[in-house]
Parts: C-alpha cells; sequence; structure tokens
C-alpha cells in the first residue's frame, strides 16, 4: 500500500547514524543521500531500504516531525528484533517495551519498541514463529 514514508528530523547528522546503526540489524541500509546542491533549497535527505530502493526517508528544510509517529520495520527473524532493540538503547533510544512476545496481536508476534531521538515509537517486528 505505501511506497515509501519520511519525515523531518531535528539534528540530521544525528539520527543518519542513528537510523544506519538500528536499520542495520534488520538488513536495511542507507541507499542514497540528497545534498543540499541536490535539493538547491539547502535540505538534506537521506533515504534507507534494501536492494537499492529507499523506503524510509529522513530529512531537513521543515519542522522537525514531533512527538506520536509510530513506525514498524519488519525483521526476518526474533534474534534481528532483539539486536535492534540492542543497537537502539545504546545509540540513544529510550525503552518503549523490550523484545517479546506480543500475543494480542497473532501468537507470532515478537516486537521490541524504543522512542528514537525525535521522540517518535520506532518498531521492529517479526511475524514467524520461533
Amino acid at each position: 500500500m505505501i511506497d515509501h514514508l519520511g519525515f523531518q528530523v531535528a539534528d540530521f547528522d544525528r539520527s543518519l547514524n542513528f537510523y544506519k546503526t538500528v536499520l542495520a540489524p534488520l538488513g536495511y541500509g542507507l541507499v542514497m543521500e540528497v545534498t543540499p546542491e541536490m535539493t538547491g533549497n539547502g535540505s538534506r535527505h537521506a533515504g534507507f531500504g534494501k536492494e537499492g530502493k529507499p523506503d524510509f526517508w529522513i530529512g531537513t528544510g521543515g519542522e522537525p516531525t514531533r512527538n506520536g509517529l509510530h513506525l514498524a520495520f519488519v525483521a526476518n527473524d526474533r534474534g534481528a528484533v532483539d539486536t535492534f532493540y540492542a543497537a537502539a538503547l545504546g545509540n540513544g533510544a529510550k525503552d518503549n517495551g523490550p523484545p517479546g512476545l506480543r500475543t494480542h496481536y497473532h501468537p507470532n508476534y515478537y516486537g521490541a519498541f524504543v522512542i528514537d531521538p525525535d521522540g517518535h515509537n520506532i518498531e521492529a517486528v517479526c511475524h514467524a514463529p520461533a
């Protein structure tokens, strides 16, 4: 349904480093950066994804998106959820729910939740059985 999404961040370099680190265990990486010279308006953007396609973007050039945004990234297995969570906490995120089953969603829903540097609820989730 959604091809890609993005939001403005308060500190681009901090968020760039944060997402590079926490998305790596999930198999996502930095696919491209758009420089101020490319945009012509001084804004910067970074697109993360897999196989050359950016699905998730952060950027500057407007008011930072604040508090309340929730993003869930797919993890291939439960170990990736655990590694995401540890990487996020090690890079300044706040705990918002440690790795574990959330059976109220479905029997195999294994997720972890953190609050990113801009106050957003970021999740890694695996839907596969253990």
